[in-house]
Parts: structure tokens; sequence; C-alpha cells
């Protein structure tokens, strides 16, 4: 019997090894997300697959995933605004961290498509989204449709917004508002699925 199990771990050590590694990366450090929606468009599209790495120090402008305050059995996916103790001001679609000005690159082609047709075609897929890009006075907006506010990041939380601004439900809305660090469960690194749209994700796009 002894020789049985000491010809069974010459054997079969490497896959035990491997598969251990396996299962304890996929508990401490990767993780998955499906997105459902499209209030990342057109960063991430509704119903890709992607690997979060959990670990990950997070940065102003990394795309996250999270717990949903209130629905903590529900995830959102969103990008990082504010950090902890940021005063984060949008005026006319002009980001300011604490007085200092930013762009953000990844709105672009959305930003130009409300100017063109207020995303009346970009939205044919849904006209509730049709109606509410008709009514918003700017890109970025608050809750009350302003487009000039200021959001005051508490500490050890984070501001959270999706890049298709007119339809996302995110840290602009009181009943999410900043995201408290604790929820957060890691950064999108990859997208494995559909295969045509395999990549690594790249900051500010």
């Amino acid at each position: 019997m002894k020789k049985f199990f000491e010809d069974f771990l010459k054997e079969w050590w490497l896959f035990f090894t491997v598969v251990t590694f396996i299962i304890l990366a996929r508990v401490f450090v990767f993780g998955s997300v499906i997105v459902d929606g499209h209030s990342m468009d057109p960063a991430l599209q509704n119903k890709e697959q992607m690997i979060t790495l959990k670990r990950a120090k997070i940065q102003r402008f990394d795309i996250v995933v999270s717990k949903e305050p209130g629905e903590l059995k529900k995830r959102i996916v969103k990008r990082v605004i504010g950090l902890s103790g940021d005063t984060v001001t949008y005026d006319h679609d002009q980001l300011y961290i604490n007085g200092k000005k930013y762009a953000e690159p990844y709105l672009d082609k959305y930003k130009k498509l409300l100017k063109k047709d207020k995303l009346q075609k970009t939205y044919d897929y849904n006209y509730d989204f049709q109606k509410m890009a008709q009514r918003v006075n700017a890109f970025t907006v608050n809750y009350n449709n302003e487009v000039k506010f200021t959001i005051k990041v508490p500490f050890h939380h984070y501001l959270l917004l999706g890049d298709n601004r007119p339809i996302s439900k995110d840290s602009r809305y009181p009943s999410v508002g900043p995201i408290p660090s604790s929820i957060i469960e890691g950064e999108i690194k990859f997208v494995f699925w559909p295969p045509k749209r395999i990549r690594l994700m790249e900051k500010n796009k």
C-alpha cells in the first residue's frame, strides 16, 4: 500500500499542484463577470465576459466591478472617476478633480453622437433610452439634469460612473452614491468573450 501511494504521488503530484494553484488563484486573485446592460457602451458591451484582478490597486479611470449598494447580490461595472477624498466637478461636460482639468477620451464617440442626433440612432434598440437622451442638457449631468454639479467623495469610497452617461445609474444618483472600497471586487483586466472582442483593457479607452 505504501508503494502504491508513493507511485501515485510521483505520477500525479504535478497535476494536483496545478489544480490547487488554479483554485486558490480563482478564489483570491482572479474573478469573472458578465456585462449586463449598456451603461459602459462603447468600451464594454452587453453580455461581454471579463476577467477581474481582485488584488489590484484601484486607480483613477480604471474600470472595476463592484457590488451594488443596497443590492449586494448584484454587481455593477463602472469607471473610477473620483478617489477617496476627491472633490469632483462637472461643468458642461468638462471634468475637474480637486480643481484640475481632466480629459475623458473614452466619452468622445458618444458625446459626438449626442450632439448629432441625441443618440437616437444609437439607442434605436430601446425607446426608453431614446427618451432619456432627448431630455439631457449635456452628456454628463447629475440626477437633476444639471450640467454643473460637484460631488465630494468620502474617505474610503470611490466615485464610479458609467461611460454611457445618459442611461447609466451610478454614483451621481443618491440611491447609489460613492461606493465603499469594501464592496469593490476588482479591476477589469481582460475581455475573453465573445472571441471577436478578446482584448486587454486599456485605461482611458
